[in-house]
């Protein structure tokens, strides 16, 4: 075997067996699955036949055909073939034709997780002629950035925002591209001696590589080839082969849609690189990678163990597809039949209910005093963290009310709880689909009608801001319950289903505060979404609720895990953390028609976005950390919906008074009692000046106090009935009507009735 080795690839392969061999003997398993015993022998096997001699590296010709791309990312390897085999070449390519056909109608069946590539055994041509099993490892981590800056390397670069650091999958570029953020890793120079290395910092089994092109909404640029090499010390590297020959790979056909190649052998080693062969004619050597492995059992590695994020909660830690999500909500409503209770709100543009589960001591009743919370998740199909986090919440919050967690049982016990965990399961089965790194950054975003729901709701700031501009506000239109226009009602508006159902949702339930859930970034934001100020895209604009906004966003950023930690990289463009990881939405991009601004102009409810995570659909193998970075946030959250004042608004007969105006002085926005006449009002601690108010009642105002314990401050209205109220009620039930009065007369008498007092 170690004939056919070089005596450079030799040492190197030497390295890597003892290496293999310590493990074995140690039998240490930390960090993957326990091996099989004879695991690292059959990998020596392997590379009898990977390593195989090819000669000096510049003697393959760069003319060297492509491997051809299946679908799946599968690659077929050529080779060449013996007169033997070409004597029945007519029966192989039947076989192999079939054979190709059985593996991607396995693929489509055992592709039973998001992200994960199950690939049926099978032999491969060539010299040597040995079967093999695919390896399944999950990404290394450059996209959720677990993969550090100073582990990413290149040959040369363009320039700094260029750099190896941004040769990451689904990076985005900012709309000025400039030095510091760009769309991927580009070489200096266009040449097949550019290579993107990562380091592993540990032997690592590598099984894959995933590349997209330049994030740029001004140039096209990506690779359409490319060889990949590693290496054990970054200084011998060993191409991986083709039976005799380099392996060549096909890349991109263009810049976003990823493209996965793994390779016919999982191999082992420290360092990996990509290097391209061929690209885009008409643009250059840029690049966004992922890499497929799973680190090697590392005895001597004690601090990175150390530092290794693991929970303690049995939860589901899987993707779930629109049957499992719906089977899972069935099991926790039958563990915890006392405090939940699964109901839709609508349905889908493809006819999927958008299913919902209430977490509550009496679900399905509406409780006086006590507020109603909303999470939703899923508005843009492709953004699955979110949907999964509500999946384990609720999963999490039934275990923990069972096995008495006090804090969890408050929680159930003073607080109506909705979790909506997709919106847009459409967008979702879409993504869900092609796999969590192959989806992109928008396969699935939008309805299937192709609208952005979280982006559909009626635009009520320009209403508002058109009023007050006209000095209409509060004469004749309110500062609160704006009213929907007509014409987004029509049945020809251009509105998603989902929008429409989740619109009858807010108006039914009198939620206070809710929290959306969304991806691709780690911040937190709180409207106003839309600038007031036209022709710009970027303004701070706040809400008259401004402050508590604030205290809201901050409630979640700061007891996430990531969110505030200076030291941490950015996602894409812009340094959140440096802002607390909280920003008002029309100062990061103007947008109308916003989820959260509909909710506070049209609603009761606050509501706010969290961006959960760098990676919109992170692996699976990633669930567990990510529920343990937004664990405490989310329940963090839901708490804040105490705080603040409530209270009961009441006739002089004791009955409640719906509809009724609670209003804050200095806070130039209101808001109203519910059917029952309840309410709450999020304020931060202090005192306020509070007035209650309703058509036919006598105004009336105290001073509530918030304080800063947790628990909102009781603060109860009685409004009498007045004069005119009662003569016209009694006139009424007497079957008269009211004499009129001209105006002028009735103006001059009030005038008079006020001297008089």
């Amino acid at each position: 075997m170690f004939s056919l080795l070089k005596r450079g690839d030799c040492s190197a392969f030497l390295t890597l067996s003892l290496f293999g061999l310590l493990g074995l003997l140690l039998d240490v398993t930390h960090g993957i699955p326990a091996e099989d015993e004879d695991y690292y022998l059959q990998e020596i096997l392997n590379r009898e036949h990977f390593y195989s001699d090819p000669g000096p590296d510049d003697s393959v010709p760069y003319t060297e055909t492509p491997v051809e791309a299946e679908p799946g990312g599968e690659n077929r390897r050529t080779s060449k073939i013996s007169k033997k085999e070409q004597n029945g070449k007519k029966e192989k390519e039947k076989q192999t034709d079939k054979a190709a056909a059985e593996t991607r109608s396995a693929k489509k069946v055992e592709k039973n997780k998001k992200g994960s590539w199950k690939t049926p055994n099978g032999s491969n041509e060539g010299e040597g002629n040995y079967e093999s099993v695919r390896e399944q490892c999950p990404p290394m981590g450059l996209e959720t950035l677990k993969i550090d800056d100073f582990q990413l390397h290149a040959s040369t670069i363009k320039r700094y925002g260029l750099g190896a650091h941004r040769g990451r999958l689904n990076i985005q570029a900012g709309i000025y591209e400039d030095d510091f953020y760009d769309g991927a890793w580009c070489a200096g120079r266009n040449d097949p001696l550019q290579w993107f290395e990562v380091d592993a910092r540990r032997l690592t089994k590598f099984t894959g590589v995933i590349t997209q092109g330049r994030n740029s909404l001004w140039l096209s640029d990506w690779v359409t080839s490319y060889k990949v090499m590693v290496s054990n010390d970054s200084h011998s590297w060993v191409t991986i082969k083709n039976g005799t020959q380099d392996m060549i790979f096909v890349g991109n056909h263009e810049k976003e849609i990823p493209v996965l190649n793994e390779f016919p052998v999982a191999v082992i080693a420290r360092y990996i690189r990509v290097n391209p062969r061929s690209w885009y004619e008409n643009g250059s050597i840029c690049m966004r990678v992922e890499i497929l492995g799973c680190p090697m059992p590392d005895p001597n590695n004690y601090y990175h163990r150390r530092n290794e994020i693991t929970t303690t909660d049995n939860l589901d830690f899987k993707h779930h597809s629109y049957k499992e999500m719906r089977q899972l909500m069935k099991v926790v409503n039958e563990m915890c039949p006392n405090i939940t209770r699964i109901y839709n709100i609508g349905k889908s543009h493809n006819g999927l209910k958008l299913y919902a589960i209430e977490i509550s001591d009496k679900p399905g009743e509406h409780e006086i005093g006590e507020p109603e919370f909303r999470y939703t998740a899923g508005s843009h199909g492709n953004e699955v963290l979110g949907r999964e986090l509500l999946l384990l919440l609720m999963q999490f919050m039934c275990q923990e009310y069972l096995a008495g967690n006090s804090r969890i049982r408050h929680l159930v016990e003073e607080t109506r709880i909705h979790l909506l965990p997709s919106v847009n399961p459409d967008g979702y089965e879409k993504a869900f689909e092609v796999g969590s790194e192959l989806g992109g950054w928008s396969l699935g975003r939008w309805s299937q009608d192709g609208l952005d729901i979280h982006h559909n709701f009626p635009d009520l700031n320009s209403i508002l801001w058109e009023a007050e501009t006209r000095k209409l506000v509060p004469r004749r239109i309110s500062n609160h319950h704006i009213p929907i226009p007509e014409w987004y009602l029509s049945e020809n508006a251009t509105v998603a289903m989902e929008s429409r159902a989740v619109i009858a949702w807010m108006e039914k339930i009198p939620f206070v505060l809710g929290g959306n859930l969304q991806g691709g970034e780690l911040v937190v934001t709180f409207p106003y979404d839309m600038a007031r100020s036209q022709h710009k895209t970027q303004e701070q604009t706040p809400t008259p609720d401004d402050p508590v906004f604030r205290w809201l966003a901050f409630s979640y950023a700061s007891t996430h895990r990531l969110m505030t930690d200076a030291s941490r990289r950015v996602c894409h463009t812009q340094d959140f953390a440096k802002e607390d990881g909280t920003i008002n939405g029309a100062s990061w991009h103007t947008v109308a028609g916003s989820m959260n601004d509909f909710s506070y102009l049209h609603t009761n409810c606050f509501e706010l976005s969290m961006y959960v995570g760098c990676d919109k659909f992170p692996h699976e193998s990633e669930l567990p950390e990510e529920w343990e970075n937004n664990r405490e946030s989310l329940l963090v959250f839901m708490e804040q919906v105490h705080r603040g004042i409530k209270g009961i608004v009441r006739d002089a007969q004791g009955r409640g008074i719906a509809n009724a105006i609670i209003s804050v002085e200095g806070i130039n926005h209101d808001i109203q009692t519910a059917a029952d006449g309840d309410y709450w009002r999020l304020l931060n601690p202090g005192e306020y000046k509070v007035t209650a108010r309703a058509e036919g009642y006598t105004p009336t105002s105290k001073v509530c106090e918030v304080d800063y314990d947790m628990g909102a401050t009781e603060c109860d209205f009685t409004l009498n009935r007045t004069n005119l109220s009662r003569i016209k009620e009694i006139m009424e039930k007497f079957g008269k009507q009211p004499i009129p009065i001209p105006a002028r007369s009735h103006r001059q008498r009030v005038r008079q009735r006020r001297r008089q007092t």
